[in-house]
């Protein structure tokens, strides 16, 4: 039980001196900031983020998500980069320099070389008293008082603030370009992700079946109608032909456990009315969120009024919304 407290003790520590970093690096957003994000937005070349060791791993992530947020970026190692990848910058682009002290060897080589290629040298950076710093262009302040470990030596604050500047470096640029949802769908084919951003309801619907019984109809033919359309519901219309409500096999759970009998009665007497729709051209995640909300399987898709399709969660299921 003691090992336990101390874990947790532990744990949450941790989490609060990272969280106290990060706000305590949002009072060092000022004017350099705004002004690193302008010469993004109109560079004509790439964002070129390097770093060694932990801040390699923090500028592979920075660069992912510049990438999907429309800003065209690449990563270089920091040690490759003395070794020939140096090759890949050019005087068109900007180059983001993550290190913690800003004084590591591989920086201390490096900097001189990137400032040749006439590139503009942004250090992402927790010592502004570094080399690095002194000979950047710009200066993003990752300044931290302290790592979360207790002998203050594994970087794990000082990598979250790094992480956390990306972060915001990347939001910026994104809402400067007015970057919506269907700009990161272009970007996010792929997965659940991207199917939420662009998959419609009209790319599932004519897969299913119609059923359609008017109020009249016997619950004994109606029967018939779900069974046929494998889809556990079919949609009710009035003698206008307009949608009045909805029968599923979930009402026909329900009449069992009340004992009615099926003998004679229409779908108007025991069908549920205003049944919930989505209009067609609608995205399909708004079929499953709405589904979710009303903890329902089925949405009739409607064309003005107009019956045209039916919606199951199956079938988002299927598409991997879900």
């Amino acid at each position: 039980m003691k090992l336990a407290k101390n874990i947790q003790t532990t744990a949450k520590n941790t989490l609060l001196k990272e969280a106290e970093a990060i706000r305590q690096i949002s009072e060092y957003i000022d004017d350099s900031f705004e002004t690193i994000v302008s010469l993004i937005l109109n560079l004509k070349g790439r964002v070129v983020v390097t770093g060694v060791g932990k801040s390699a791993i923090i500028a592979n992530k920075i660069v992912a998500t510049l990438n999907s947020t429309g800003t065209p970026s690449i990563f270089m190692h920091a040690a490759d980069a003395i070794h020939g990848d140096l090759g890949m910058v050019l005087p068109q682009d900007a180059v983001i320099c993550i290190s913690k002290s800003g004084n590591t060897p591989e920086i201390k080589v490096l900097v001189p070389l990137i400032k040749r290629t006439g590139a503009t040298l942004i250090a992402l950076v927790s010592n502004v008293d570094s080399q690095l710093a002194k000979a950047a262009d710009f200066v993003l302040n990752a300044t931290i008082s302290e790592e979360a470990d207790p002998n203050n030596l594994a970087p794990t604050t000082s990598t979250t603030v790094h992480m956390a500047l990306g972060d915001a470096l990347a939001v910026c640029l994104l809402e400067a370009r007015g970057f919506s949802s269907e700009d990161f769908a272009k970007y996010h084919p792929g997965g659940s992700l991207g199917k939420q951003l662009y998959l419609k309801v009209d790319d599932i619907y004519p897969q299913n079946a119609l059923p359609i019984v008017k109020e009249t109809e016997l619950v004994k033919m109606s029967l018939l109608v779900i069974s046929k359309a494998r889809l556990g519901a079919t949609a009710v219309v009035d003698e206008q032909g307009k949608l009045s409500g909805i029968f599923t096999d979930g009402d026909i759970r329900r009449m069992l456990e009340k004992d009615m009998t099926f003998e004679g009665k229409t779908v108007g007497e025991v069908m549920s009315k205003n049944p919930k729709t989505i209009a067609k051209g609608e995205f399909a995640i708004r079929a499953m969120n709405q589904m979710r909300q009303y903890s329902i399987n089925h949405l009739v898709v409607l064309d003005g009024e107009e019956i045209v399709g039916f919606i199951h969660i199956q079938d988002l299921v299927n598409e991997g919304i879900v």
